[in-house]
C-alpha cells in the first residue's frame, strides 16, 4: 500500500532544511537571517547519518558534480555583484580594493601555502594549490557586507571594497590554481613551466576575460534597452535575460580560454552602464540572486551532508590551517594591504577581517580534483571544509552588525 521512497524523502528533507535555515533565526534577530551555516549544520543533522551518503556525495569520490554546481552558482552571483555597483567612476573609491587584490590575495596564497608545506606536510603543488583555493572571498556568501541593490545606494567605501574584492578575486585565483596543477602534473617548478605560466595563465587569460565581460556587457545593453527602441526588452519583466546574459558571457570567455569568473563580473558591471537608472536592473538583479539562493543553499546542504565523510577523522593540523586563515592570516594580510587606505581604524579592521570563503574554495577543489590526480586531496578538502564551516559560523552571524557599525548603514538590500 504505501511504501516510502528515498527521493520524495530526499526532497522533504532538502526543503525543510532551506526552510528552517531561514526561518528560526528571526527569533533570535530583527535582522536578514545569515542561512549559510544553519543550512551546512542542517545538511549536516538530517542527512549526515544517513549510512553511506556521506561518501557516496563526498567531493573526494565525486568532483565533477561538485564542480559543476559550484560554477554555476559562482557565475551568477559574480553577474549579480557585478550588476550591484551604483558607482564605478571614481578611481580612488578602487584603491583599497586594489591593494588587497595585488598585495593581500598573493599573501594570503604564501601563507597558507607555507602551513599547508610545513604544518601539514604537503607537497609544494598541494601547499600552492592549497592557498590558491582558499585565497578568493566569495561573492555568493557575503551578502551581508556588500553594497545595496541597484539603484538603492549604500555605497559606503567599506561595503564598496568588500564588494569589488569579492567580485574580481575569484577569477584571479585561477592563475594559482593552474600553476598548483602544472607543478603537480610537472613535479617541480621549472623557468620555462613559470614563463608559459606568466603569459598565458596570468596575463593572457585575465585580459581576454575582462575584454570579453566589457564586449559581452555592452552587447547586452545595446539588446536589453537599444534594439529595437519601439519594443525594448527592458520595458518587459525577462528577469531570465540575467541568466542568458552570464551563461553567453561565461561560455565564450571560456571557450576564448579566457576567465569566464572575471568575464560574468565585468559584464555586469558594464550592463549596469547602460541605462543606469532604468528599473531593469532591478530585476536583473533579484532574479540573477534568487536563482543563485536557491543552488547555494542546495549546494550547502549538499556539503553539510558529505562533512562526516570531509573532517573523518578529524586531523587537528586542518584545523589548524582553517583557524589560522580566517583568525590570522586574513586579518593581517588585510591590515597590511590597507596600510594608507582612507579607512579609519574600526573600518580597516572591518575589511581586514571579512573575508568570507565559501562556494568559490568549493569550485576551485573541485576543478582541481576533477582535472588532475591530487596527492592531498583527502586534506585538501578536510582544511577547505572546516575554513568554509568556521568563516559561515563566524562571518556569517557578526558580518551584518559589524559593517553596520563601521559603515553608519544599515543594509537593506
Amino acid at each position: 500500500m504505501f511504501e516510502i521512497s528515498g527521493y520524495h524523502l530526499l526532497l522533504a528533507g532538502l526543503g525543510a532544511a532551506i526552510l528552517l535555515a531561514y526561518w528560526l533565526p528571526r527569533f533570535f534577530s530583527g535582522r536578514e537571517p545569515a542561512a549559510s551555516a544553519l543550512l551546512i549544520g542542517l545538511g549536516w543533522l538530517l542527512f549526515g547519518w544517513v549510512e553511506g551518503l556521506p561518501e557516496a556525495i563526498s567531493p573526494v569520490t565525486a568532483a565533477r558534480p561538485w564542480e559543476i554546481a559550484s560554477e554555476l552558482c559562482v557565475i551568477v552571483g559574480l553577474f549579480g555583484v557585478g550588476l550591484r555597483l551604483d558607482r564605478i567612476a571614481n578611481l580612488p573609491r578602487w584603491g583599497p580594493t586594489l591593494r588587497l587584490l595585488v598585495i593581500g590575495m598573493p599573501l594570503t596564497i604564501l601563507g597558507v601555502a607555507a602551513l599547508g608545506w610545513q604544518a601539514a606536510g604537503m607537497t609544494l603543488a598541494g601547499a600552492l594549490l592549497l592557498g590558491a583555493v582558499l585565497s578568493p572571498t566569495d561573492p555568493v556568501l557575503a551578502g551581508d557586507v556588500q553594497v545595496g541593490r541597484p539603484t538603492e545606494g549604500g555605497e559606503h567605501p567599506v561595503r564598496f571594497t568588500l564588494t569589488a574584492e569579492a567580485g574580481l578575486n575569484d577569477g584571479l585565483a585561477f592563475p594559482f590554481v593552474h600553476l598548483g596543477l602544472a607543478v603537480a602534473a610537472a613535479a617541480t617548478l621549472t623557468p620555462d613551466l613559470a614563463l608559459e605560466w606568466a603569459w598565458r595563465d596570468l596575463a593572457y587569460r585575465i585580459l581576454m576575460g575582462g575584454a570579453c565581460g566589457v564586449a559581452v556587457g555592452w552587447l547586452l545593453g545595446k539588446i536589453l534597452f537599444g534594439i529595437p527602441r519601439r519594443n525594448a526588452l527592458a520595458e518587459t519583466q525577462a528577469g531570465v535575460f540575467a541568466l542568458a546574459g552570464v551563461f553567453v558571457a561565461y561560455g565564450l570567455t571560456e571557450l576564448a580560454e579566457g576567465y569566464g569568473f572575471i568575464a560574468a563580473f565585468i559584464a555586469g558591471v558594464t550592463l549596469r552602464r547602460v541605462g543606469s537608472d532604468h528599473a531593469c536592473h532591478v530585476r536583473l538583479h533579484d532574479f540573477s540572486e534568487t536563482v543563485e539562493h536557491a543552488l547555494t543553499a542546495m549546494l550547502l546542504i549538499a556539503l553539510g551532508a558529505a562533512m562526516p565523510a570531509l573532517v573523518q577523522p578529524f586531523d587537528p593540523v586542518a584545523a589548524l590551517i582553517a583557524l589560522a586563515l580566517i583568525f590570522v592570516i586574513r586579518p593581517a594580510v588585510g591590515l597590511l594591504s590597507l596600510v594608507g587606505a582612507d579607512f579609519n581604524l574600526r573600518q580597516r579592521l572591518v575589511v581586514a577581517f571579512y573575508g568570507v570563503r565559501g562556494v568559490g574554495s568549493i569550485y576551485y577543489l573541485a576543478y582541481a580534483g576533477s582535472h588532475a590526480e591530487l596527492k592531498d586531496e583527502a586534506r585538501l578538502w578536510s582544511i577547505a571544509a572546516m575554513a568554509i564551516l568556521v568563516s559561515t559560523v563566524v562571518h556569517g552571524f557578526s558580518a551584518a552588525f559589524a559593517v553596520e557599525r563601521a559603515t553608519g548603514e544599515k543594509q537593506t538590500g
